[in-house]
């Protein structure tokens, strides 16, 4: 227990910042993945067992939307699943930090998984459409289009936001953080992970599902243009 507390107090302060992250990310996943990342810690993981872990979680979720008929109890049980899943995928960067620091290795992992969980999440979501068409309301071989393009638009965004990140200059050292903004922390939740996540709790009610997933997948395609014309913009103003 005392390992568990000397942990959490060396990880309040080595968060990373706060700058273009959400308000469910940096008030209820982050601090999640503290707690975990603690308790790791203490049992002796490492981050890459962390990781894996994260994956176990999500891929069962997964899983599961393809495989069982939708019901109010397997919404519950897929959210709180991928829910679990994502404060893993929080507290492996925080356990590497806590061990001194993380691996190219152990980056790799972290971003092949998530991939691979952003493209099988929506490509379940387009199983169970097909399976299930009653239950959804999907017997119209266009609502197919709407896992497609909602996984082209997460999945393009996922890697125009890593490559971005690569090509930018970095900032010198010492050089003082950005304030993060709440109004961006606001309006980046529509795109957040653990805020999609909750939409799986209405798997039970069919065809409401099926409109808040579109619904989400509506805005993901919005956000990607405006992340698009925004990464463009600032990677220009890089020399070369």
């Amino acid at each position: 227990m005392a390992r568990v507390e000397t942990a959490l107090r060396e990880l309040h302060g080595a968060q990373k910042s706060a700058k273009g992250v959400s308000l469910y990310s940096r008030f209820v996943n982050r601090p999640a993945g503290r707690y975990l990342a603690a308790g790791s810690y203490a049992l002796g993981l490492t981050p890459n067992q962390v990781t894996l872990v994260s994956a176990a979680f999500s891929f069962a979720a997964v899983a599961a939307v393809a495989l069982a008929a939708p019901s109010w109890g397997l919404g519950i049980a897929v959210w709180a699943a991928l829910a679990v899943g994502f404060a893993f995928d929080s507290a492996d960067g925080q356990l590497a930090r806590l061990r001194g620091g993380g691996s190219a290795s152990g980056e790799w992992l972290d971003h092949v998984v998530d991939c691979a969980k952003l493209t099988a999440l929506h490509t379940c979501v387009l199983i169970a459409f097909y399976r299930f068409p009653d239950m959804y309301g999907t017997g119209s071989d266009g609502w197919l289009l709407a896992p497609l393009v909602f996984q082209f638009a997460s999945v393009v965004t996922f890697f125009g936001g890593l490559l971005t990140e690569k090509l930018k200059p970095k900032p010198a050292p010492g050089s003082p953080a950005a304030a993060p903004s709440n109004l961006r922390a606001v309006a980046l939740l529509p795109v957040d992970y653990g805020v999609f996540c909750l939409v799986f709790l209405l798997l039970g009610g069919g065809e409401l599902f099926r409109w808040a997933y579109a619904g989400l997948g509506a805005v993901a395609v919005l956000f990607l243009l405006a992340f698009l014309a925004k990464w463009f913009r600032e990677l220009s103003a890089v020399p070369r």
